[in-house]
């Protein structure tokens, strides 16, 4: 999007301020189901936990997404937003027995990722059939909160456990229709994600009635110019070719299953904030934004970058900064960046903000939540509410003291 449309969309809803752009969003899920055009039977279950807002959920289901879900809350959004139970895939992980269960209930594609879940579940359930979560002992790349498939992550059964997996089932008779994996994000070198698609293939082998594999996601978008992304088109190539020779071997037709998240709508999504303060220290100039770290938190959690721009003020030269926002301590954005002169008054725009970020966000030091707003055929439609000190304080039970 152009800085005169965020500007705009900035004096019709205020700030600080998140929007989303559909056509980034249809352009995404486009190229990702194109990658992997050869394979008959494609399914995107998009990761919902990066953004759950409803209009984002429906716009999901238009372009024919299914939806993967971790808490039970997540799938009644779903089921709300419209999708079906039997496109929803619930992948949770320490939850209580009794949240997976009501989630069969529901009739949504159970995937459990423990061994002693999956003997009670197949000893109370045996007739519901349950996708299997395996850890591949494979790290994909990226930063250490986010990688999930090593050896001394917390996800999936161990593949050295596949043994105890076969008895489990031999002993409750359950069916397993699917197996999956997830690397975590940012995936930086694809061959390393083909390496544990092997060995998801090889495990895939030893259970005989399998209806999907799905092989997670974790792609790696860019964050500032010249950042390294996931060569989708390349992984499509290569593991369509692989997954087409696996059903042959297999003996049937199997549906590959993704489940992008931040692939889908991080670059579709733009979090404007306005400059209330410029202050010179003997070392440093701050520039101050009417937000923190409690509506974008992924900088101060992560280190993650997003680039930042000047809408106000586009084609001005350039400066440092280091952009910080109003919470009642460190709050950091950015370090020494090089930014359009940045006066007070001006709209910053951070770029790479669809995913994990609005979905991050908090109430800390009692600020309320920014508005949400999706951006398509040239509106900009109000998808979310900015909070109010009533949302503040609805759910409090003030006492006499």
């Amino acid at each position: 999007m152009q800085p005169k449309e965020l500007l705009t969309l900035a004096e019709e809803f205020g700030s600080p301020l998140y929007v989303y752009d559909a056509a980034t969003i249809e352009h995404q899920y486009n190229r990702l189901k194109n990658a992997f055009s050869k394979v008959e039977n494609l399914r995107i279950n998009y990761a919902m936990k990066a953004l759950s807002n409803l209009s984002i959920l429906k716009l999901m289901k238009k372009y024919g997404s299914g939806l993967d879900t971790v808490s039970i809350q997540e799938v009644q959004l779903g089921l709300h937003a419209g999708f079906s139970p039997d496109s929803i895939i619930f992948t949770p992980n320490g939850v209580s027995f009794e949240e997976i269960e009501a989630v069969a209930e529901l009739g949504v594609q159970i995937n459990i990722d423990n061994l002693s879940i999956l003997e009670h579940f197949g000893t109370k359930h045996p007739k519901i059939p349950v996708c299997i979560r395996i850890n591949p002992h494979v790290m994909a790349g990226g930063n250490e909160n986010i990688s999930v498939g090593h050896i001394d992550s917390k996800f999936g059964i161990s593949i050295y456990q596949v043994p105890h997996i076969l008895r489990i089932v031999e002993n409750t008779g359950m069916h397993i229709n699917g197996i999956h994996m997830h690397t975590g994000s940012d995936i930086l070198d694809i061959e390393v994600f083909l390496y544990a698609a092997e060995i998801l293939f090889d495990t895939a082998k030893q259970f005989k009635e399998l209806d999907f594999l799905d092989f997670g996601s974790g792609f790696k978008v860019p964050y500032k110019k010249g950042d390294i992304e996931t060569n989708i088109e390349e992984l499509g190539k290569k593991l369509s070719k692989r997954f087409l020779a696996f059903e042959k071997e297999y003996g049937r037709t199997l549906t590959l299953a993704f489940e992008p998240g931040k692939f889908l709508v991080s670059e579709a999504g733009f979090f404007l904030a306005k400059v209330n303060v410029v202050k010179q220290t003997t070392s440093t100039v701050f520039a101050g934004i009417d937000s923190g770290f409690n509506h974008l938190i992924r900088p101060m959690l992560y280190g993650s970058q997003h680039s930042i721009e000047n809408i106000s003020n586009p084609k001005g030269k350039e400066r440092y900064y280091t952009v910080v926002g109003y919470i009642c301590e460190t709050d950091t954005f950015a370090n020494n960046r090089r930014i359009a002169e940045i006066h007070e008054g001006d709209m910053l725009c951070f770029k790479n903000a669809g995913a994990y970020c609005y979905s991050m966000s908090s109430n800390y030091n009692s600020r309320y939540k920014p508005a949400e707003v999706l951006s398509k055929d040239g509106k900009g439609i109000l998808v979310s509410k900015r909070e109010t000190f009533d949302d503040l304080v609805k759910n409090q039970i003030m006492i006499e003291v």
